[in-house]
């Protein structure tokens, strides 16, 4: 029995100590790979970050200022009807530029010319009379001398006189007034523009008043552009100029050019010409207008447009390029190159943009160099591989805009003002 309970357990336990000795094998297998990757091999070393780089320098810097604006005639007239009647023809085409004295507008002339032909009846009748109180005038002044007539009837016949000079004047004024409103019917434009729409047709019967409107001329050269500033601009601007950080020019005498939605540029300049004294009540803005030669008819009134305004100057201003410019949490900071070459985080205070370029106005010092391209890839303490600047662009102050195309082809000379017909401007 026992014998045969042995040779049942004896090959478990003559193959136990085989099994034990390949796991412990195993495992000094396992710890030996361990203790070969705890050494690491030793990383390569980070080579340099390539960046271009600017000195930081001072210079007088000519700015624009930009604002939306909207053109506006500079003289635009209703043409109303002055006369009751009816209206016999239109003379003219909407929409189409129109001259000094052209005829718009025709009314019926016929009752007025029959008022005339009355009035001048009427006067003449009355010079008659005017004549024969003259006659017994003279006749009577020598009878009273003599003694043939009283002194009474020698005032009767100056009276009488008198009378047919005053009926004589009244009736003058009442031709006068008929040829006045015979002149009426003939309806003309009193200046050089557009001409709109027509508010009557042919046929309609027209009166003096609001009812009497026929169209309106606009003259459109030259022509106004006005926009607004702003409170917290003006404050802006008037801190600047004590500080010194902006000049305007003298009398304020900005050039004025304007710019379309498409970015095409008008070739003509203008100047301002007036400067609201007081806020607007309703706006918080007061009004500034530029008058702007518009010899191609490239503006119609109430276009939106913007105004630049060239003049200003910022002296001895900081510029650098935006690329170089980072946002942080807080606030704007530049790579600052240091004597080692190493790049150090400098916070700055920014300005305007000026084209591609901020100006800075705290935070840097003269002469020092910081990171433009590439100030993204930068950390602290990387060594840099600072490699030639590309060569600046332009600013979009400098860069050629494209010029508007012609308005009126063959038709400049229709909007010439002449001396003559040009509406006053302030």
């Amino acid at each position: 029995m026992i014998t045969r309970f042995y040779r049942r357990i004896r090959p478990g336990f003559g193959r136990l100590p085989s099994r034990l000795a390949l796991r412990i094998a195993c495992l000094a297998g396992g710890l030996v790979l361990l203790a070969g990757c705890d050494e690491k091999p030793a990383a390569p070393a980070r080579p340099p970050t390539e960046v271009t780089a600017m000195t930081v320098a001072a210079q007088d810097t000519p700015v624009t200022l930009e604002f939306i604006a909207q053109t506006e005639s500079s003289r635009e007239v209703e043409i109303r009807a002055r006369v009751a009647g009816f209206l016999d023809k239109r003379l003219y085409k909407e929409g189409e530029l129109v001259k000094a004295g052209q005829v718009l507008f025709q009314m019926d002339p016929k009752p007025f010319e029959a008022a005339l032909q009355s009035a001048q009846g009427q006067l003449a009748q009355q010079q008659a009379r005017l004549e024969m109180a003259r006659a017994d005038l003279v006749r009577v002044r020598p009878l009273v001398k003599l003694g043939a007539l009283s002194k009474k009837s020698l005032d009767d016949a100056i009276g009488n006189e008198r009378q047919a000079q005053a009926a004589v004047l009244s009736a003058e004024g009442a031709v006068r007034t008929a040829q006045i409103n015979l002149g009426y019917t003939t309806i003309a434009s009193p200046l050089t523009g557009v001409s709109g729409s027509a508010r009557q047709q042919d046929g309609s019967y027209v009166t003096p008043g609001e009812a009497g409107l026929l169209t309106h001329v606009s003259q459109v050269d030259p022509i106004y552009v006005n926009f607004s500033l702003s409170e917290n601009e003006m404050l802006k601007y008037r801190s600047e100029i004590a500080a010194d950080q902006l000049r305007f020019p003298p009398n304020n005498a900005f050039e004025v050019e304007v710019v379309l939605a498409d970015g095409s540029l008008v070739p003509d300049r203008g100047r301002l010409s007036f400067a609201d004294f007081s806020f607007s009540e309703e706006t918080g803005t007061f009004l500034i207008r530029a008058e702007l030669p518009n010899s191609k008819g490239l503006l119609r009134p109430g276009q939106f447009v913007r105004a630049h305004l060239k003049g200003a100057t910022r002296p001895s201003a900081v510029l650098v390029p935006q690329r170089a410019v980072l946002q942080g949490p807080r606030s704007h900071y530049v790579w600052v190159i240091d004597n080692d070459g190493k790049p150090e985080q400098r916070v700055v205070a920014m300005g305007d943009w000026h084209g591609d370029d901020w100006f800075v106005s705290q935070g840097l010092r003269l002469g020092e160099r910081i990171v433009v391209d590439g100030a993204i890839r930068v950390a602290p303490g990387v060594p840099l591989k600072i490699v030639d600047a590309r060569p600046a662009t332009k600013g979009a102050d400098e860069r050629q805009r494209p010029v508007a195309a012609e308005a009126w082809p063959g038709q400049q000379q229709q909007l010439k003002v002449t001396p003559s017909n040009q509406g006053s401007t302030p």
